[in-house]
C-alpha cells in the first residue's frame, strides 16, 4: 500500500459507523482515559488526568510501537493515521464544548 491508500483507508474506518460497535469516538477515550488513569494513580504522581485526547494520543503511541516490532503489518500504520485522527477530531470536539 502506499501512503495515500493507507490514509483512505484510515479515513475509510474512522469516517464509518464505528460509533455504533465502539460508541462515540470522545466517550470512548474518555472511558479509556479513566482507566488508565484509574490503573495509573496508584502507580505514579499524577499531577493532571489523561483526557479522551491524551487516550487517543496514547493509542497511536501503542501503534507506533507495535510497528517497530515484528514483521511488517500494514494495519499497525493504517490505525496509527486513524488514532492520529481521533485525536485530532476529539481535541477540535473539546474545544467547542465548554467547561
Amino acid at each position: 500500500m502506499n501512503a495515500g491508500s493507507i490514509a483512505a483507508r484510515a479515513a475509510e474506518i474512522v469516517s464509518g459507523d464505528r460509533a455504533k460497535t465502539h460508541g462515540d469516538m470522545v466517550g470512548t477515550h474518555r472511558q479509556i482515559a479513566a482507566l488508565w488513569n484509574a490503573y495509573l494513580g496508584h502507580r505514579i504522581k499524577v499531577y493532571a488526568q489523561l483526557d479522551a485526547r491524551d487516550a487517543a494520543l496514547m493509542m497511536a503511541l501503542l501503534k507506533v510501537a507495535r510497528a517497530g516490532a515484528g514483521s511488517h503489518n500494514v494495519d499497525d500504520y493504517v490505525d496509527l493515521a486513524g488514532y492520529a485522527a481521533c485525536a485530532g477530531e476529539i481535541a477540535e470536539r473539546m474545544l467547542a464544548v465548554p467547561k
